[in-house]
């Protein structure tokens, strides 16, 4: 099984944790709004006033003018990431990062030191919270994509485990934005299409996804 761990909001959760006084309050890492700069990271404070990664920071702080904006301090968040990577090594040695808050874990080979997939999983989110005093939410499928998927679906502190025999019953009804690299303009052509969960995607026939996405319809299909 695969475990797929994504930090909540990591690059403002480090900051809170590094400033209890920032808690509670809509905070926005990234660079300034007067140097062009952009949203680097956001908690879910200030995602409730629709900010989000890579918006520019003039619209983020008109969106949310009460927002606290702090510069990005990369060393700082790689000091954790190493951290946090820490704990996953010791479940497991076959690890492969996404990015400095994200991984996933192949623990197949790691239940009869550490119990199942799901018990592995509870024990990282705890010892990332006792130790870090972060949140990851996490996701557990028989593979990497549907891991992905799953850790998304009810972030913050998620954990939702996807079954050998309920994969289907899991993506079937999601909405088709939730497939990798399915952007704004393949989601426009699949609303052109009137197709809008991923069981639509899965009964079209290859022929016609090529036919409307190229490769990557095949891909997707």
């Amino acid at each position: 099984m695969i475990i797929h761990v994504d930090m909540d909001a990591f690059y403002a959760s480090v900051e809170e944790r590094e400033q209890p006084g920032l808690v509670g309050r809509p905070v926005i890492v990234g660079g300034s709004a007067q140097g062009r700069g952009v949203v680097s990271a956001a908690n879910y404070a200030a995602r409730k006033f629709g900010v989000h990664s890579a918006m520019p920071m003039t619209r983020a702080l008109r969106l949310c003018p009460d927002a606290i904006r702090l510069p990005v301090r990369m060393y700082l968040y790689a000091e954790v990431s190493q951290q946090i990577r820490a704990i996953f090594a010791r479940y497991t040695p076959e690890i492969e990062p996404l990015s400095l808050d994200e991984a996933f874990l192949d623990v197949s080979a790691s239940g009869r030191l550490f119990g199942s997939a799901a018990e592995i999983a509870r024990r990282i989110k705890a010892d990332i919270q006792n130790e870090l005093s972060l949140v990851a939410s996490v996701g557990i499928a028989p593979s990497k994509f549907v891991a992905k998927i799953a850790s998304d679906i009810d972030k913050p502190d998620g954990f939702v485990e996807v079954k050998e025999d309920e994969v289907q019953a899991f993506l079937d009804p999601l909405p088709v934005s939730r497939l990798w690299g399915v952007g704004k303009a393949t989601h426009s052509e699949f609303e052109r299409l009137g197709i809008k969960t991923i069981a639509q995607v899965r009964q079209q026939s290859a022929e016609m996804m090529q036919m409307h996405f190229g490769k990557f319809g095949l891909h997707l299909w």
